[in-house]
């Protein structure tokens, strides 16, 4: 891995001084995926003022305990998903960091930054398969596993809206015209999400079909019981 001499060092301000040292390892990772405020030395360049004014510090990377920390996995199954991420982000030549949000049941990474189309891949192909690997390296060895998700630049909303749009269109034809309608091929986790979100549509029932990576949903009319 390699970064510019430049690049080493930046200033940052927060509101205290542990804020500031943050703002500063921030304004690091993108040019030193992974990094931490281990691998980082702090030079204090002013305190915060009891008027108000912010912290500020100078950081400057150790290149070699950067690199050092670069090779090893993080025990954390959560600082496992921010190292993996990053070194890919890294790795494929794009500027962005990581955050990690953590719940009961999920890890999401989200990268931040500019041009993140070549991460995300044809029709996210690459982003799923970045995912899928997250969760095999975030729970190695583990016995406890939760959901992995890994976003950029808002993807996973755009695309869960799109996929909702497409079945608001299929659910309408397939009852204008009643016949089944067949939505377009999609990886299992897109055709989960389209039959969660028809499935309080009574009049529709939803089933796939096909082999992968042709395999698609299908959306049928539920047929009325005749009498009376």
């Amino acid at each position: 891995m390699n970064a510019g001499q430049g690049e080493r060092v930046v200033e940052a301000e927060g509101a205290t001084l542990g804020e500031a040292k943050w703002a500063a390892v921030k304004q690091l990772e993108p040019s030193f995926p992974g990094v931490s405020s281990d691998c980082v030395g702090f030079e204090v360049l002013e305190e915060a003022g009891d008027d108000g004014s912010p912290a500020r510090v100078r950081a400057e990377v150790d290149l070699e305990a950067w690199r050092r920390a670069a090779q090893e996995l993080p025990e954390e199954p959560a600082e496992r998903v921010r190292a993996l991420v990053a070194r890919v982000v890294h790795a494929l030549g794009l500027r962005g960091s990581v955050d990690i949000d953590e719940s009961a049941e999920e890890i999401r990474a989200t990268v931040n930054g500019d041009h993140l189309g070549l991460l995300i891949g044809k029709h996210g192909m690459t982003i799923d398969a970045l995912q899928h690997l997250a969760f095999r390296a975030a729970f190695r060895g583990l016995p406890e596993r939760k959901q992995v998700t890994i976003d950029a630049a808002g993807y996973r909303d755009r695309r869960e809206s799109a996929l909702q749009r497409m079945a608001d269109r299929a659910v309408a034809e397939a009852l204008r015209f009643d016949r089944p309608v067949e939505l377009e091929p999609m990886r299992a986790p897109e055709r989960k999400l389209v039959h969660l979100y028809l499935r309080e549509r009574s009049e529709v029932e939803t089933h796939s079909e096909g082999d992968e990576p042709e395999r698609r949903l299908v959306v049928t009319p539920q047929r009325s019981p005749r009498g009376g």
